[in-house]
């Protein structure tokens, strides 16, 4: 397994320094958001040709891969503005990662915790989305990775299956694997059999793992925790990963500088 980080964890940062941070971590990879994690890009926008080589020669020169390259966006709102808004971001993006050796561009399919009833308004929306980015994806031989969320219009084992028969393009419409984005009824589910229906059906098309841990406190409310400190079972999760993707990127989210490495050495032991 490949240990990495969500780079800007650790804070907004000149590009070189970023990367020697990371380095002296002991990071192998990381996923960027350009605009949350290097000074002078405060939007996608900001971004030009000199950004772009900066980041492929620093990270580079410090062995670490870039297996995300972040573009989260709004692909299912039902507003149509916004919703051209994003895909014309991610269509951008999907080029930038070509430039800086990036994997995949990895988006979530909304920004707001949505209802049911919400979730199938935008369902549609979010398949038109996708069906556009891939096809530029395609274009430019590049990969765009979607990431279940359960409170997002992909929400489920089924729409995700679903959409990737609708799309039928294994090699461009990639998945990023978040346990603590699908865990929701942590007290009563059987992780086990969770995790190994998710993952015997979608294990080939995940490019990259999210690992965070979580509890709920008396209100219900979601608290971030060390990992193996909270509610995810990842025994399932490594068995998979040893069976059958040994070199799977592994990106800790929502780290704690002050505990990484804490979390490095779990995620060494995974």
């Amino acid at each position: 397994m490949k240990i990495g980080v969500r780079a800007h964890d650790y804070g907004k940062m000149e590009i070189e320094d970023l990367a020697l941070k990371l380095y002296e971590e002991g990071y192998n990879s990381a996923q960027l958001a350009l605009p949350k994690a290097f000074v002078g890009i405060d939007s996608y926008k900001d971004i030009t040709f000199n950004h772009l080589e900066r980041i492929r020669r620093a990270f580079e020169d410090k062995n670490i891969e870039i297996p995300v390259f972040g573009c989260y966006q709004d692909l299912g709102n039902p507003d149509e503005d916004i919703r051209k808004n994003a895909v014309d971001t991610i269509k951008m993006c999907l080029a930038y990662s070509k430039e800086v050796g990036a994997k995949v561009v990895g988006t979530e399919t909304a920004y707001p915790r949505l209802s049911a009833e919400e979730k199938k308004i935008w369902h549609p929306h979010m398949i038109d989305s996708i069906k556009r980015v891939v096809d530029e994806a395609n274009k430019l031989d590049v990969k765009l990775a979607i990431e279940p969320v359960y409170w997002h219009p992909l929400d489920s084992l089924d729409v995700v299956m679903e959409v990737i028969e609708e799309i039928n393009d294994e090699k461009h419409l990639r998945l990023i694997f978040d346990a603590s984005n699908l865990l929701e009824f942590p007290d009563t589910t059987d992780q086990n059999k969770y995790w190994s229906g998710w993952l015997s059906n979608i294990g080939k098309y995940i490019e990259a793992m999210h690992i965070k841990d979580f509890k709920l406190d008396e209100n219900g409310g979601y608290v971030p925790t060390l990992l193996g400190e909270g509610v995810i079972d990842y025994s399932p999760i490594k068995t998979w990963l040893h069976e059958n993707a040994k070199d799977m990127y592994l990106l800790r989210e929502e780290m704690n500088p002050a505990t990484a490495r804490n979390d490095i050495d779990y995620l060494k032991n995974m």
